[in-house]
C-alpha cells in the first residue's frame, strides 16, 4: 500500500466529501489533504473494513516524526470533552490518520513548513470491528441451544423445627391477653 493510499468506510468517505465541498476553495490547505485522501481511497462497507484500519471514532496510537506515541480517539469534529482525549478529523493529524492501516505513514505539511510524517502505530478500538463482534456473539447465543440446568436445593421443608404444644402458662407473647383461670 502506498503512502497516500487509504481504506475508508462509506460513512467516512461521505464525511470527507462533505468536508471538501464545504472547504474554502482549492487554496485551502485542508482541501488539498482532503482531495489526497479522497482520490487515493479504497472505499469499503463497514462490515468489510479490517480491524487494523483507523476509522472515525477509533481509538488509535500514533506517532509524529518518530517521537513518543500518543493515544487519541479520532472524532468527527471538535469536542468539548477533556483536552487530549480526542483528535478531530478537522485537524491535519486527525485527517491524516483516517483510513491508515497499522504501520502505515502519511506525510502532511507541518507548522514550520516542513513535511511531517504521521505513523499509525496501533488501532486499540474500532467501532466497526466491535459491532461485528457483538453481532457474532449475539448470533452465537441465539444459535447455541442452551440446556436448562436445574439445581435442587434442600429447602425449609426438610429442616422444619419440631412442633411443640403451647400451653397457656408457657405463652410469652407480651401483646396477647393473659389467659384467665377458672
Amino acid at each position: 500500500m502506498s503512502r497516500d493510499s487509504c481504506i475508508l468506510t462509506t460513512k467516512d468517505f461521505t464525511i470527507l466529501e462533505v468536508m471538501l465541498d464545504r472547504s474554502l476553495g482549492r487554496d485551502d490547505p485542508m482541501a488539498v489533504l482532503l482531495a489526497r485522501k479522497i482520490n487515493s481511497a479504497q472505499v469499503v462497507f463497514r462490515d468489510d473494513v479490517s480491524p487494523d484500519v483507523a476509522t472515525v471514532s477509533s481509538r488509535v496510537v500514533f506517532s509524529v516524526d518518530g517521537r513518543d506515541p500518543d493515544t487519541r480517539v479520532i472524532s468527527h469534529d471538535r469536542m468539548t470533552s477533556p483536552i487530549g482525549l480526542f483528535l478531530p478529523i478537522t485537524a491535519y493529524r486527525g485527517l491524516a490518520l483516517v483510513g491508515l492501516c497499522e504501520g502505515q505513514e502519511f506525510s502532511l505539511p507541518g507548522q514550520d513548513g516542513k513535511q511531517e510524517i504521521v505513523r499509525l502505530e496501533k488501532v486499540l478500538y474500532q467501532p466497526e470491528a466491535a459491532r461485528r463482534e457483538k453481532v457474532a456473539l449475539d448470533r452465537a447465543a441465539v444459535l447455541t441451544p442452551r440446556k436448562t440446568a436445574l439445581r435442587l436445593i434442600r429447602g425449609a421443608y426438610y429442616a422444619q423445627p419440631e412442633v411443640c404444644a403451647v400451653e397457656p402458662e408457657w405463652f410469652d407473647d407480651p401483646a396477647a391477653p393473659l389467659p384467665r383461670e377458672g
